[in-house]
């Protein structure tokens, strides 16, 4: 899977909303992955701005103990289950 950079994908995206091509043509010029690839960028830019291209968050690494000490308090509390059994009309 090809990493796009943020202006890379805003100039593919606003050459598409300027009418400078349709999604089709402006996909096979770029050599774009995927052809559905430029809409999501479209939808995703419609809908957040320049936010909806930046790429997506780093993921967090947790250390082993924060892990064990999260399904610790998982497994102590009762709210959880509580919760998911009034979601599903178990009371």
């Amino acid at each position: 899977m090809a990493k796009y950079s943020f202006e890379f994908k805003k100039k593919v995206v606003l050459e598409y909303l300027d009418g400078k091509g349709g999604a089709l043509y402006l996909f096979k010029i770029y050599g774009l992955a995927s052809g559905s690839q430029l809409r999501k960028w479209i939808n995703a830019y419609n809908a957040f701005g320049d936010e909806g291209l930046m790429r997506s968050r780093k993921q967090i690494k947790y250390s082993f103990e924060k892990k064990i000490s999260i399904v610790e308090l998982y497994l102590s509390s009762e709210t959880s289950q509580e919760r998911s059994e009034e979601n599903f009309g178990h009371t």
